[in-house]
């Protein structure tokens, strides 16, 4: 790999940023494919799989919308203003990707293990969607713990909606990522 690639490889890691007003186009089938492809290839002790992807086409985004107020309602919602506002996430972008985690027993693999491996899968997939020129925002909110969304979309109640990431392209430029200086986060480990 050249120094040129490594370079690139390291922009498009910085400059990932969630983006939360996204229009068309979204990825057609190939591209999201590309995307699911390398969120699969995260770190995966004992190769569980824990990571599932459901697609919410364009089409389906209404539907989906009144999934997301079942749910609500299935968390104790009654106010009909907030069940008539969720049912209107799904339009914040043309496309809509659930992240899930399904959560196997395991003697050698705990659960924790599992979760990450969903979270570096999501960010595998934002990052690959990234570098195909789109925009997303990983999103969750309480309507991912609604046990009968769960069910809707065949998952135990001890897996996991992992998030719900809304995929588009940005409707405007948003400033860069302020720099992060590292050495706030990092220390070098020494035995006492």
């Amino acid at each position: 790999m050249t120094d040129s690639n490594i370079e690139t490889i390291h922009q498009n890691i910085h400059q990932r940023q969630s983006i939360g007003q996204l229009i068309e186009p979204a990825p057609n089938t190939e591209q999201l494919e590309k995307a699911v492809q390398a969120a699969l290839t995260a770190p995966d002790h004992h190769r569980l799989k824990p990571t599932r992807f459901v697609i919410v086409t364009p089409e389906q985004r209404a539907a989906f919308g009144e999934h997301l107020a079942k749910a609500l309602a299935d968390l104790g919602e009654t106010e009909p203003a907030q069940l008539d506002r969720v049912k209107q996430h799904p339009f914040r972008a043309p496309l809509l990707v659930l992240a899930l985690t399904t959560l196997q027993d395991h003697p050698k693999v705990p659960h924790f293990e599992q979760i990450l491996s969903t979270g570096a899968a999501i960010q595998n997939f934002l990052l690959s969607l990234q570098v195909q020129g789109f925009a997303t925002m990983w999103r969750s909110g309480a309507v991912v713990e609604s046990n009968w969304l769960k069910q809707q979309l065949g998952l135990k109640e001890q897996d996991l909606i992992s998030g719900i990431i809304y995929i588009g392209t940005a409707a405007k430029a948003i400033a860069p990522r302020a720099e992060i200086n590292s050495q706030d986060f990092v220390k070098v480990w020494q035995a006492n």
